[in-house]
């Protein structure tokens, strides 16, 4: 089994992965007097939370155990329980914001497999049902990540943990879904605008991902354990910067990621037309006709030649360059941090090879 800093991460997720199974099963057991279209909503939920890295439920883990490290095993068993419902909320949470997010920027796939309004798109093109196909794919990812963030708050309250606990996670979870929305709608209000420069492509992406990514799910963890607020600073210090270091590799995948690799089309940021940091500092950088091609290609319809014209055009500005140097510094900073915070020592060995995992990973 692969291990990570002496942690087996292959088991935590399959651990998780019959959690969020279980809450599944009853969910759906609750659902059955609404029938066959309940059944399909369920069972895109259960598409929806499978596969992935699971890096947010593993931050949300090793949060609590930097904090509140087991005893001679691996803790008691109603502890553990407990704990891997709380992580299990947090990719219930981020399954929800795909859903929405690959309507928003309409995004064909995801994980190499269509998008939910696409799915349910094509199920009502197949099926000739009345109305517009796309409007119904839209309704049906809109209600489905509407759910998957209901039932993240539902399975976080239920977690096991008592409220003396629960109920500081669930302030970290409400400014969690704050940060995340109001990102998400400077994101897109960014990209109507076609225009972002380097500092406002960084806001977006630290409340957008960089918070919800890292920071925030280490907090959760940290509050259910009982942290002070000098205890969540210090995680903040290591997570934070790990956060954004984290979503500008995402940016870099998002322009230069293979696609059999990614599970998406090749550039696909570019031709969904994000103003990311990477497009920020190549439009300041590269001769004024290279950036005039790559300011009015963003968010149209391109061809593989078309894509690799930009990406040469990215890559020569030294914008490619710029963003993996500073993922370097960020991860750097995060480590220094990490080594100076007050946790428990395995706690420190792991999320220092979760920091590495995070920001040099190519999918």
């Amino acid at each position: 089994m692969k291990q990570r800093g002496g942690w087996d991460d292959v088991t935590f997720r399959t651990e998780l992965d019959a959690t969020l199974a279980d809450f599944l099963d009853a969910q759906a057991e609750r659902l059955v007097p609404l029938g066959a279209d309940a059944d399909r909503l369920v069972a895109e939920s259960r598409t929806a939370v499978a596969g992935g890295k699971k890096f947010r439920a593993a931050f949300c883990h090793w949060g609590f155990r930097a904090l509140a490290a087991p005893g001679a095993g691996d803790g008691d068993a109603d502890e553990e329980r407990a704990l891997l419902r709380a992580c299990a909320s947090l990719e219930l949470l981020h399954a929800s914001a795909l859903a929405h997010d690959d309507l928003m920027d309409a995004s064909d796939t995801r994980r190499g497999r269509p998008a939910t309004h696409r799915a349910f798109e094509a199920e009502h093109r197949a099926d000739s049902w009345r109305g517009n196909p796309e409007q119904y794919g839209a309704a049906a990812a809109i209600l489905l990540g509407d759910l998957l963030q209901g039932w993240a708050d539902e399975l976080l309250r239920r977690c096991g943990f008592g409220w003396d606990r629960v109920g500081p996670a669930l302030e970290v979870f409400d400014l969690c879904r704050t940060e995340v929305i109001a990102g998400q709608f400077l994101d897109v209000s960014v990209q109507a605008r076609g225009r972002a420069d380097v500092d406002t492509a960084m806001t977006v992406l630290r409340y957008k991902s960089a918070k919800y990514s890292i920071e925030r799910p280490l907090h959760v963890g940290a509050a259910l354990a009982g942290a002070t607020a000098a205890q969540l600073d210090a995680l903040s210090a290591f997570g934070l910067p790990l956060g954004e270091a984290f979503q500008l590799r995402d940016d870099l995948l998002g322009v230069f990621g293979d696609p059999t690799t990614t599970g998406k089309p090749a550039g696909d940021d570019l031709v969904e037309g994000k103003r990311t940091v990477l497009v920020a500092l190549a439009l300041d950088a590269a001769p004024p006709a290279d950036a005039a091609l790559l300011d009015r290609s963003l968010g149209t319809a391109l061809s593989p030649p078309e894509v690799e014209r930009l990406r040469d055009v990215i890559e020569a500005s030294g914008a490619h360059a710029q963003v993996e140097a500073v993922i370097g510094e960020l991860a750097t900073i995060a480590v220094a941090a990490l080594d100076d915070a007050d946790i428990e020592p395995h706690a420190r060995e792991v999320l220092r090879g979760l920091a590495g995992a995070v920001t040099q990973r190519v999918v």
